[in-house]
C-alpha cells in the first residue's frame, strides 16, 4: 500500500532536505534507514534507490528544519512510524502516518503549505538589546503592515531566484511570542527561498531600517536582482510547519510521538547549554572591551 509518513527533523546539521552526491541531507538520511530496513536496494552514500511511488511534500534549505515534513512511498503493512524511527538518528522522528490512495503523490498532492519563521525581536515597548541586530527594537504593527501588504496574490520574482513559478497567493501573519515574533506563510508551494527574503523584508521594516514605501518596488513590475536585491534570512529559525492533503488524516503513532518528543527535548537543552556557553563569551569580552575586566584575585 501507499503510505505518507509525517517526519520532523532538526535541520541545523544538514545540507538540507534534498539528498547530494557528497552532503548528508535529511533524504538521503532517510533512504539510508529504509535500506537498513531492506526496503530499497543500497547504494554508495546518499545513492540508496527510492521505492515506488517516493516523493516528499518539499525541498526544505541547508538549516531549515521541519516539524511536518512528509514523505510517502509504497510501504509494507509493518513499517510504521515507530519501526521507520528503529534506524533514524535522533534528529530525524517519524510521528505520524496515513494510508493513501494509489497514485498518491507527497508533492503535488499537497493544497497548502505553512513555513514558521521564528523571529528573535525585541518589541518596541520594551527595553533595546544592545546584541540585536542594529541594536533595534521591533515594531509588531509596522511587522504586521508589511506581511498584510505582501498577502495576496503576487509575482515574488525580486524575493527568490527561481524564474518560473514566482507568481503565488500567500497568506502572512505574525503572533508575539515572549521575545519571538512567529511569522507564518501559508500558500499552495513555494520558490526558492521566498519565505526567508519575505521576512528580511519585513524585519528591516519592522526595525526602522527599510522604509515600507521599499515593498512597491519589490511588488513592481521590474525584479530587482544582485546588489538591489533582498538576501535572505538565516535558515535556523525557519520551520516548515505544516503540509495540508484535503480529505487525508494522519493518525499520530503515540510510541513513535513519545520518542520525537524525548528527541528534541533534548537537542532543545543542548542548544540552550550551548547559547549559554557563547552568551557568557560575549558578554566577557564585553567587559573586556570596555575595560573593566580585571584578573581574578
Amino acid at each position: 500500500m501507499t503510505r505518507a509518513f509525517r517526519v520532523a527533523y532538526d535541520g541545523r546539521e544538514y545540507a538540507g532536505f534534498q539528498r547530494q552526491p557528497h552532503a548528508t541531507t535529511v533524504e538521503g538520511t532517510l533512504l539510508a534507514a529504509l535500506a537498513d530496513h531492506g526496503i530499497v536496494d543500497r547504494g554508495d552514500g546518499p545513492t540508496h534507490a527510492t521505492p515506488p511511488g517516493y516523493a516528499a511534500a518539499g525541498r526544505t534549505d541547508a538549516g531549515v528544519s521541519a516539524v511536518a515534513q512528509t514523505v510517502a512511498f509504497e510501504a509494507p503493512d509493518w513499517l510504521t512510524p515507530r519501526a521507520f524511527n528503529g534506524r533514524l538518528p535522533g534528529a530525524i522522528r517519524a510521528w505520524a502516518a496515513a494510508d493513501v490512495p494509489d497514485g498518491f503523490h507527497a508533492t503535488h498532492d499537497a493544497v497548502r503549505r505553512t513555513y514558521r519563521y521564528h523571529l528573535c525581536a525585541p518589541d518596541v515597548d520594551g527595553p533595546v538589546d544592545a546584541h540585536a541586530e542594529d541594536g533595534r527594537p521591533v515594531d509588531d504593527d509596522a511587522v504586521r503592515g508589511a506581511l498584510e501588504r505582501l498577502s495576496g496574490n503576487h509575482d515574488f520574482e525580486s524575493l527568490t531566484a527561481d524564474d518560473t513559478g514566482t507568481v503565488r497567493t500567500v497568506r502572512a501573519t505574525a503572533t508575539r511570542a515572549g521575545e519571538f515574533l512567529l511569522i507564518d506563510v501559508t500558500a499552495g508551494g513555494f520558490p526558492r527561498a521566498l519565505v526567508r527574503r519575505l521576512v528580511a523584508v519585513v524585519e528591516g521594516i519592522g526595525r526602522g531600517t527599510v522604509d515600507p514605501a521599499f515593498l512597491d518596488r519589490i511588488l513592481g513590475d521590474e525584479p530587482m536582482w544582485g546588489e538591489h536585491g533582498v538576501g535572505p534570512a538565516p535558515p535556523e529559525p525557519l520551520v516548515l510547519w505544516d503540509v495540508g492533503y484535503g480529505d487525508v488524516t494522519f493518525e499520530v503513532d503515540g510510541a513513535a510521538a513519545e520518542s520525537a518528543l524525548v528527541a528534541f527535548d533534548e537537542r532543545h537543552r543542548d542548544a540552550r547549554r550551548a547559547a549559554a556557553a557563547t552568551g557568557a563569551i560575549r558578554d566577557r569580552m564585553g567587559t573586556a572591551w570596555d575595560g573593566t575586566d580585571r584578573p581574578n584575585q
